[in-house]
């Protein structure tokens, strides 16, 4: 006879507990106190207090430091369709009204901030693209994809694996990063529209889900910033801000980048907006170099001037050496910045705050003897909402110089 296992059951530490009630969506390994018996992945963890009391339930994974993704907290709830369906509906009602129709990219569920741990979903157009963060979605994949194509209209859905997860995924799950979950594969890149501007999207094998839709409201503002201006888009990817600054008016934009497939794809980005006048009139050039170096060496000068280098910090120990080098890059970028120019700093390093990453290109800034104002700080978009502190990755800055 198969019996049913009982309900996975732990008890945690007194701090842990504080942690939960204060609505923090991670429970760590070390933070457990007792466990009723060994957990299988994905499976539901009911965690308990010191009397014995309902604390959260969320889904278990035992190979991760991050040994339960939190659901849900307070009293008890039952966790069956509905509640996924009134879930999901939760973060899709977040963003009615935000885009209109020029806009086909955007973030439809943001991980833990959208109360689906460890999962993200991406829409280009029509195709959505769903990346998973941690295995306890695995076996559920099912279901949850299920959900999904009942309640989101689409062509297809592509999955998408963090790479500790691929391994696993493979040989227990059979499901591969890149894998079509539904409908035909892509005959190529997507294309999707953000206020009106093409972008080709590698929704099979590019970064992330194939595109950074986190940085919308930054292009849309280098765009009103980059009229008559000669423009460096330094770690450019595939090229985004660069067609903004185009389409505005730039006088010319040169594409940095260390990967000449990120440059090729800036190419065609530029290709895909040659219906606009002014992207069809302004010089694009591509320089495939270290960035860092390539702009400490070179004489060249800029009125406008985007650093957005990917993660300095993916640990927190590496969190000093990323302020430094924050520094060290938007001092060498000041330095190729001509009279009036305006540097746009970036950082999407989860581990260093806002506060510290803005006070470093401050500091920069000062450190360059010339005047500057500050423009205006911007951080996450609505569709990349930000629930507890680990959450507060992207921040940028906008300072302008006089002399």
């Amino acid at each position: 006879m198969d019996l049913k296992p009982t309900r996975l059951r732990l008890r945690v530490t007194a701090a842990a507990e504080t942690i939960v009630r204060g609505g923090h969506p991670w429970l760590f390994a070390d933070s457990i106190r007792e466990m009723n018996r060994a957990g299988a992945a994905g499976e539901f963890a009911v965690i308990f207090d010191r009397q014995d009391k309902f604390l959260a339930v969320g889904l278990f994974d035992p190979d991760s430091p991050i040994r339960v993704r939190i659901l849900h907290a307070g009293k008890p709830a039952t966790i069956d369709a509905a509640w996924w369906q009134a879930r999901l509906e939760q973060a899709l009602a977040r963003r009615a009204g935000l885009f209109d129709a020029p806009t086909t990219g955007y973030r439809l569920i943001h991980g833990e901030s959208d109360g689906w741990p460890g999962l993200v979903l991406d829409r280009y157009d029509t195709t959505l693209v769903l990346k998973l963060y941690t295995a306890v979605w695995l076996p559920r994949l099912a279901e949850t994809l299920a959900l999904f194509r009942e309640k989101i209209g689409c062509e297809r859905i592509v999955l998408r694996l963090s790479r500790n997860l691929q391994t696993l995924a493979e040989q227990q799950f059979q499901r591969r990063d890149g894998q079509v979950l539904f409908g035909d594969s892509p005959a190529g890149a997507v294309i999707f529209s953000e206020n009106g501007v093409r972008f080709e999207a590698d929704v099979l094998r590019g970064q992330k889900t194939g595109f950074f839709l986190d940085q919308r409201e930054n292009r849309a503002e280098v765009e009103t910033l980059a009229r008559g201006k000669n423009v460096l888009n330094a770690f450019s990817f595939s090229g985004g801000f660069s067609v903004y600054a185009a389409r505005g008016g730039a006088k010319s934009v040169t594409d940095l980048d260390i990967s000449a497939h990120a440059l090729e794809s800036a190419k065609r980005n530029f290709a895909l907006n040659r219906n606009f006048p002014a992207v069809a009139a302004c010089e694009h050039q591509t320089v495939q170099a270290d960035a860092f170096k390539w702009i400490e060496n070179t004489a060249a000068k800029f009125d406008l001037i985007v650093l957005d280098p990917p993660s300095l910090a993916r640990r927190a120990v590496e969190r000093e050496g990323a302020i430094r080098a924050y520094e060290r890059l938007n001092s060498l970028g000041i330095a190729r910045l001509s009279r009036d120019g305006v540097l746009v700093a970036g950082s999407c390093s989860a581990h260093v705050p806002a506060v510290e990453f803005f006070d470093a290109v401050r500091r920069a800034a000062v450190r360059s003897g010339r005047k500057f104002t500050g423009l205006k700080t911007l951080q996450h978009p609505p569709d990349h909402p930000a629930g507890f502190k680990e959450a507060e990755y992207l921040k940028v800055i906008y300072l302008k110089f006089a002399a």
